[in-house]
């Protein structure tokens, strides 16, 4: 069972602070405690509900062996996202989000098995055999590859869900998982509309502090999901292999 979210750190990180009054979406109204010096403050107690809610199902995906993509490529949170992504061993987009990314993966797939060829090219010796002008163009690309989807590489499916960070940045991501029907996860802020999520995490979006909270508390249900699995297929009897038959006619 994941560990109860306690509201006092949530409070000590800032998750509470929303945006200004008149930014606010209408729709976050139910996650809205107060207005404080023209500030909406989002009612934490429902923000601790909903992060167990949300780490309940996170858990169940990632037991049953299925891939979480994070997505947050504004300044304050990818290297946060990126670190606690990649410490739960899950797919994460932290540059731009390639377009097409989910609606188009098999083009994707083709750009990340590119990066692959490159590699082989560079460990069978081919790579040496290009001019060094070829050689500088092959780099190139493998470094912009790396950089955009380097992260990627060992995501060979669709996802199961995705988490974002700030809804409204990530647009785009957005409507290609509703396009697919892909669960999102996400932290919404109280100048966004909730309806566009399936698992609503209300919480302040735009303080690193915050962001990293939130992200320590997810990860970890997911890591737990992880052991989890692990702890099953440890536990799941080993069947014998059947004894080989002996061939009756002699060997010649």
């Amino acid at each position: 069972m994941a560990n109860k979210v306690e509201v006092k750190e949530l409070l000590e990180a800032g998750v509470h602070f929303g945006h200004m009054t008149r930014k606010w979406d209408p729709n976050m109204a139910p996650y809205i405690y107060m207005e404080r010096n023209g500030i909406h403050i989002i009612n934490l107690y429902k923000t601790a509900a909903k992060i167990e809610e949300a780490n309940e199902a996170l858990k169940k995906i990632v037991a049953s062996g299925r891939k979480i993509l994070f997505v947050a490529t504004k300044k304050q949170a990818k290297d946060i996202v990126a670190e606690k992504a990649a410490a739960a061993n899950m797919p994460f987009i932290t540059e731009r989000w390639p377009g097409g990314m989910l609606t188009n993966f098999v083009t994707i797939r083709k750009a990340v098995k590119k990066m692959a060829s490159i590699d082989r090219m560079k460990k069978d010796g081919t790579f040496l055999t290009l001019s060094k002008k070829e050689r500088l163009q092959v780099d190139r690309l493998r470094a912009k590859l790396e950089k955009n989807l380097g992260s990627i590489a060992d995501m060979t499916r669709l996802p199961a869900a995705l988490f974002v960070v700030d809804i409204k940045a990530e647009h785009i991501a957005i409507k290609e998982a509703q396009k697919l029907n892909i669960p999102i996860f996400a932290m919404v802020d109280t100048n966004s509309d909730p309806r566009q999520v399936d698992y609503v995490i209300p919480a302040n979006d735009d303080a690193s502090k915050s962001i990293d909270k939130i992200l320590s508390l997810v990860t970890n249900a997911i890591i737990e999901g992880h052991s989890e699995r692990k702890t099953e297929k440890d536990d799941q009897p080993v069947v014998a292999a059947p004894a080989p038959e002996v061939a009756n006619s002699t060997e010649e």
